[in-house]
């Protein structure tokens, strides 16, 4: 009965053979068979480890992105870890018509990755609260006295101060960026506050702060950083991770022999404060719009890199907040109304019992325009679609086709792949009193204003007095929810000419529970170059690593291969011998393996 010898990859002395006689039969006739299905098998098993191993540690982070990202939600209302180095420090200071709010922000070391962008968001004191302060009168009031600017802002800077770790002070990028209240001072004026801005700051504290962080910045500028702070938030700045996320084909400006690439749909915004109403939103590149309604910038940390540019269009329309177009009301009823009387001889709003009938107002709610002295007597009759119809000319539209308020210009917006969030007025409108904020329904909203401006104002008061209103409510609010309902119906629908079957609306205070500022898209657009200082240290990191560098990857991918080699050369040279046993007597085949191995004889007999 023949042998076979096993020696493969051993020195002599550690030579041995097995005799198939003392094996089951199985493996005496199908030896081959079996040792194929075994290497097969350990090579199956090992990159099934290797598999698991890396999914472990990398697919699981892709698999979980939006866990994790709701978990970073959950822990942004975490008091933020001062005691952390890693931790980096941002102030915005916004500097407005009625007051200036300070807003302290954090984010952790950058990953390295250039396509990703800083994790920015709200530093939280140690009750968890935000860390925002916010004083009285706007900057603006000092316009004849710049010289007081500086001490009317310290107690924001102070405020800050205490907050931010002392040592990193330094490097914490300080921006007072100022808004509607300084745009309409002088030049003169609005340099002369900057300057006492620039000059007196750095002797007081040691925050970074240049000539460029301190500036008014215009209506457009503004629009923009409300445009990156909510698509932030929404993370639609992200990569793409789910198949079920609604995605664009862009073409980036300046990349015309690049082919489009595919990112998150952003959201467009739709604001209506006090005085003005603002639309933003991207646009292809196709679409030619005029400079001074559109933004195009980037992101990204890398200027080469073309993923994060954004075309966007802005437009701010002053006059048309829910206040100043309250305001226009009133002026043009005031003069029609007196008008009419003096061609007419009527004494309509002259006194109490002959008021002026204000389809805006509440039913039977008893209101006064003063001007020049005088007072008009106004009633209100609720007829929601009269004061529709009364307060369209307000709109300024023209008879051009794509254009919006006041025949500005304004690009195709593709409805049915679309997001919009309205903000301000178009939330309080909403939620305040009618108690129906979120998803946006024509049909429902108007239904709701109908019913509010229809209902007597002594049944609003009793309901007001009862608390079944929001607690931010007051009496303001219900005197002229009914005009402000139907002016932001008629500019979203008339103005901006969305269709009255627009679904994709949302009206919102806050997104994931965070009030959203355009002060959070400001730090974001005028940090975005700071995490090429943590690329470029990781990358020196990284060059001088040697084979600590390697990745957990590249170091399974190399083991599995140097397995494999090993497993199939011990099998290739174990089928070689079986060929040999098979091919010479049996009664010399340790003999004939050894001379085919090419050992001299009387070294076989030594061993022998």
């Amino acid at each position: 009965m023949g042998r076979i010898g096993i020696s493969c990859l051993f020195p002599a002395s550690w030579h041995f053979s097995i005799s198939p006689v003392g094996c089951p039969r199985i493996l005496n006739t199908n030896l081959r068979q079996i040792i194929v299905i075994s290497v097969l098998a350990a090579a199956v098993s090992l990159l099934y480890f290797s598999v698991v191993i890396i999914r472990n540690k990398y697919g699981r982070l892709s698999r979980d992105k939006k866990f994790h990202r709701y978990l970073a939600r959950v822990t942004d209302i975490e008091a933020t870890d001062t005691n952390n180095p890693n931790v980096n420090y941002g102030i915005v200071v916004d500097c407005g018509s009625s007051g200036s709010r300070i807003f302290v922000y954090c984010w952790p070391r950058h990953n390295g990755n250039p396509h990703d962008l800083l994790d920015i968001r709200q530093m939280r004191d140690k009750n968890r609260k935000p860390v925002v302060m916010k004083i009285k009168p706007g900057i603006s009031e000092f316009a004849t006295s710049p010289e007081k600017v500086s001490d009317y802002i310290s107690p924001l800077l102070n405020f800050a101060a205490e907050h931010v770790p002392r040592a990193k002070h330094k490097e914490t990028p300080l921006y007072i960026l100022c808004t509607a209240g300084m745009r309409i001072l002088p030049e003169s004026q609005q340099k002369a506050i900057l300057e006492d801005l620039l000059t007196d700051i750095p002797v007081h504290f040691d925050f970074l702060f240049s000539d460029s962080h301190a500036e008014v910045i215009s209506g457009k500028q503004e629009g923009v950083y409300a445009w990156i702070g909510i698509n932030f938030v929404l993370g639609r700045f992200e990569h793409i991770e789910d198949d079920e996320e609604a995605v664009v084909e862009v073409n980036i400006p300046g990349s015309e022999s690049r082919e489009a690439i595919l990112r998150k749909r952003t959201a467009g915004i739709l604001d209506m404060g006090g005085v003005s109403t603002q639309i933003a939103y991207e646009v292809p590149k196709t679409e030619e719009v005029a400079k001074n309604l559109l933004a195009e910038f980037n992101l990204g940390c890398d200027v080469h890199q073309t993923e994060h540019v954004y075309r966007v269009y802005v437009a701010t329309f002053l006059g048309f907040g829910g206040n100043a177009a309250r305001q226009r009301y009133e002026d043009r009823i005031f003069a029609s109304t007196v008008q009419k009387n003096r061609l007419l001889g009527k004494q309509t709003g002259l006194a109490p019992d002959t008021p002026y009938l204000d389809p805006c107002l509440p039913l039977d709610i008893k209101d006064e325009i003063q001007q020049n002295g005088r007072t008009m007597y106004l009633r209100g009759t609720g007829d929601f679609d009269l004061c529709r119809e009364t307060i369209q000319p307000f709109m300024n539209k023209t008879n051009e086709t794509q254009t919006s308020l006041n025949g500005v210009y304004q690009p195709p917006i593709h409805f049915q792949n679309s997001e919009f969030y309205g903000f301000s007025e178009f939330y309080y409108c909403t939620e305040d009193v009618l108690r129906m904020g979120g998803d946006y329904n024509a049909a429902t909203f108007t239904k709701a204003a109908k019913d509010y401006c229809a209902t007597k104002w002594s049944i609003l008061r009793e309901r007001f007095d009862r608390g079944l209103y929001a607690s931010h409510a007051d009496l303001h609010r219900l005197k002229y929810q009914c005009f402000k309902s139907a002016w932001m119906f008629e500019v979203f629908h008339r103005g901006f000419s969305f269709p009255v079957n627009y679904k994709n609306l949302k009206t919102a205070l806050q997104v994931y529970d965070k009030e959203v500022q355009w002060t959070l898209g400001a730090i974001l657009y005028r940090t975005r170059f700071l995490p090429l200082r943590d690329i470029q240290q990781e990358t020196f990191r990284a060059s001088h690593a040697h084979w600590r560098g390697f990745s957990f990857v590249y170091n399974h991918y190399l083991f599995s291969g140097c397995f494999l080699v090993v497993v199939l050369s011990i099998l290739l040279y174990l089928l070689r011998l079986r060929r040999i046993h098979r091919r010479t007597p049996r009664s010399a085949s340790t003999a004939a393996l050894w001379l085919e191995e090419g050992l001299p004889s009387q070294k076989i007999a030594g061993a022998l």
